[in-house]
C-alpha cells in the first residue's frame, strides 16, 4: 500500500489516497498509469504528484495512442539519482520510453511536445535513450532558471512543501509532519537550519536557503528523523 498525495492547483488543496501497487494513479486516464509505474526505482511508502502533471499525461497518452513505459517517475530527495533541484523529488517528472526504439521517442517526445501541457520537454538530442516531460510549477526562487523550486513561506502548500518537508526532516530539522503545509513546526524547522548553515534567518526558503538544503540532503539515504 502507499500513501499518495496529489496537489489540486485549481482548489490549492491537498488530496490524500491509500492505494495498492497496482491501483491507478489519481486521475490518470483509464489504466495508463499505476502506483507501482509512477513509482519507479522509489522504495517509499509516501508519494506525490499533481492533478495537472496528470492532465498533462493524459493528454499525451491520447495523443500517443498506445502504453507508454515509465521507466523513471517519483524520487524522495533523500532517496537521490537525480540533481540537487530535480522535479522527480516534486512528484511531476517522468523519463519514459526506454524500451522502445529511437523512433517510437521521436513520437512519444512529439506527443508531449505538442500538448503543450507539460513546462518542460527535454530536447530528445540530450536524453538519446529516454523521453524527459515534466510539469513544473511556480517561478523558480533561483534567477536564471527555469528548472528550480519557488521560493516558500509560511501558509505554502504543494509537493514542493512535500520536498521541503522531506529534506528537514532527513537532515534531523524535524517538522513534525510530512503533509504539505508549510505551517508553523515547518518555519521553525526552515530558521534551525538555517542558522547552523550561515543563512539569513527568515523562514522563508528562496534560492540560497534551497540550494543548501538540497545539496544536503540529496541521495544521503534514509535516516531516523524520515517521516512518513
Amino acid at each position: 500500500m502507499a500513501k499518495v498525495f496529489v496537489y489540486d492547483q485549481y482548489t490549492n488543496n491537498l488530496l490524500i489516497y491509500q492505494l495498492s501497487e497496482n491501483d491507478v494513479m489519481p486521475y490518470a486516464y483509464g489504466t495508463t498509469m499505476r502506483v507501482r509505474e509512477f513509482r519507479g526505482s522509489s522504495n517509499s511508502s509516501v508519494l506525490w504528484t499533481t492533478t495537472r502533471a496528470m492532465e498533462a499525461w493524459n493528454l499525451t497518452r491520447r495523443s500517443y495512442g498506445k502504453g507508454i513505459y515509465i521507466g523513471y517517475a517519483f524520487k524522495r530527495i533523500w532517496e537521490g539519482g537525480h540533481g540537487t533541484a530535480s522535479q522527480h523529488y516534486a512528484g511531476v517528472s517522468f523519463d519514459v520510453g526506454q524500451n522502445v526504439s529511437s523512433s517510437e521517442r521521436q513520437r512519444i517526445w512529439n506527443a508531449a511536445n505538442n500538448t503543450g501541457a507539460w513546462g518542460y520537454v527535454e530536447p530528445i538530442s540530450m536524453t538519446p535513450t529516454w523521453v524527459h516531460f515534466d510539469r513544473r510549477y511556480g517561478t523558480p526562487a533561483c534567477a536564471g532558471t527555469t528548472s528550480g523550486y519557488p521560493t516558500l513561506r509560511r501558509g505554502a502548500v504543494s509537493t514542493y512543501v512535500l520536498v521541503l518537508q522531506d529534506a528537514l526532516n532527513v537532515l534531523g530539522y524535524t517538522t513534525y509532519t510530512l503533509d504539505g503545509r508549510f505551517g508553523a513546526n515547518t518555519e521553525r524547522a526552515v530558521r534551525a537550519f538555517q542558522s547552523n548553515f550561515g543563512l539569513s534567518v527568515d523562514g522563508i526558503v528562496g534560492c540560497n536557503t534551497w540550494k543548501k538544503l538540497t545539496a544536503a540532503a540529496v541521495g544521503i539515504g534514509r535516516t531516523q528523523s524520515v517521516i512518513d
